[in-house]
């Protein structure tokens, strides 16, 4: 998929983490194509590296970035590379996440509850924490997009720091929108379903005996691409009056 000239994107320079694998490598993909420029972030630089290279090779711009979001210092080295390599950041597209099924809440560890709200909750908080300042001192504002999920808004069967966690990115992402809606920053959050990616594969592959989408409008899992498609319209001048947002992407799981 070749860079789009003149796409919905276009022009726009854009920070995407867990870039590496399932919704954020897609958003890396189709973000480009439609003509942005990406700095990719995530813990495993060898796959963020290649598919740095790949979209090069289909004529885009990327910077890979490997680093940690629960390292303020890992973030801050993302945010200064979109002002290094491209001059600013002007939206952000805050996917990476970590969540499991199994234990019940008495039976989960203290490791787990820390390991996804870590991930979930402070890397969020550590992204916009380092984000923000750019778009405000370039003064053009911007647009954040950070991604919850539909254990955001009832328990799924996730683990129960996964749905606090990703309940708190809903909170975060409010009060982001209405603290910095007067300064020209626009934030939103997905509520996303069931996605077929890595995490999920092996969720399954741990609990086979559990429906998968049971509860939505279209019984199917997402494709990557299907929720990179409504983040690129968050992150887009398409969106501009929509800030504060809890927007579904779950097949209509939130429906009913």
């Amino acid at each position: 998929m070749h860079a789009i000239s003149g796409g919905l994107l276009n022009g726009k320079r854009i920070m995407i983490t867990g870039a590496s694998s399932g919704i954020g490598a897609a958003a890396a993909r189709l973000f480009t194509a439609e003509g942005a420029s990406v700095v990719l972030m995530a813990r495993r630089g060898k796959p963020l590296c290649q598919l740095a290279e790949d979209i090069a090779a289909l004529g885009g711009r990327a910077v890979p970035v490997a680093g940690d979001v629960t390292s303020t210092d890992d973030v801050k080295r993302a945010v200064s590379a979109a002002v290094e390599f491209f001059g600013g950041l002007d939206a952000a597209f805050n996917n990476a996440g970590w969540g499991a099924r199994g234990t019940d809440l008495h039976e989960t560890d203290d490791a787990a509850y820390e390991q996804i709200m870590d991930v979930n909750v402070r890397g969020v908080w550590n992204c916009l924490r380092r984000q923000i300042p750019v778009m405000l001192e370039q003064r053009t504002g911007g647009t954040i997009v950070n991604t919850s999920s539909t254990a955001g808004i009832f328990a799924t069967g996730a683990l129960a720091p996964y749905v606090a966690a990703k309940h708190a990115v809903l909170g975060l992402t409010k009060a982001a929108a209405a603290e910095y809606g007067n300064r020209g920053i626009r934030v939103n959050a997905l509520v996303v379903g069931t996605t077929r990616t890595e995490l999920t594969e092996e969720a399954l592959r741990s609990r086979p005996e559990r429906p998968v989408a049971s509860r939505a409008i279209q019984r199917r899992m997402a494709d990557p691409t299907e929720v990179a498609q409504a983040a690129a319209w968050l992150c887009s001048d398409r969106s501009s009056f929509v800030t504060g947002g809890a927007v579904p992407v779950d097949g209509g799981c939130s429906a009913v």
